[in-house]
């Protein structure tokens, strides 16, 4: 059975999880509301995508 003769150091091991790091959803303000929401999808506060009306919401 093959087995590492020394021992992954901290800073080894640290260097290649360097690219693991999770990024933030992007977001994207709705023109019609002006609410935060993820692009392209519907605007859950309004109801619009791109300019014209999806879903029906109690504003309405």
């Amino acid at each position: 059975m093959i087995v590492p003769k020394r021992r992954t150091s901290k800073a080894r091991k640290n260097k290649r999880r360097s690219h693991d790091a999770l990024s933030r959803p992007s977001q994207s303000s709705c023109p019609q509301c002006s609410e935060p929401k993820a692009p392209h999808r519907i605007c859950s506060n309004c109801g619009t995508y791109r300019g014209r009306t999806v879903l029906q919401t109690d504003e309405d």
